[in-house]
């Protein structure tokens, strides 16, 4: 069963999206809008599932506050970084 999260989007003054934008880490936001639930800042890391979440935490290293989206991610699918301790322990 796949579960829809209607989310409510303020709407921006002209020009403020390419504002929000232009900064580090910020390219995607507000582009998923109804995805489900974020991880970063302004919608800019969808992590409606286990594969989006990972996808998320690949991505981390771009964003403003990478330790912020993997906090999110690993809140949301503790099996991630259950996995992510299992391969730090393997190096």
């Amino acid at each position: 069963m796949k579960l829809k999260v209607k989310t409510e989007h303020k709407k921006l003054p002209k020009g403020k999206l390419s504002e929000i934008r232009a900064k580090p880490g910020q390219s995607n936001a507000y582009k998923h809008k109804g995805a489900g639930p974020f991880a970063g800042p302004n919608h800019s890391y969808p992590i409606p599932d286990v594969a989006h979440g990972r996808n998320a935490l690949a991505r981390a290293h771009f964003a403003s506050n990478p330790e912020s989206i993997k906090r999110k991610v690993y809140a949301k699918y503790p099996e991630l970084k259950k996995h992510h301790e299992e391969r730090a322990k393997k190096k």
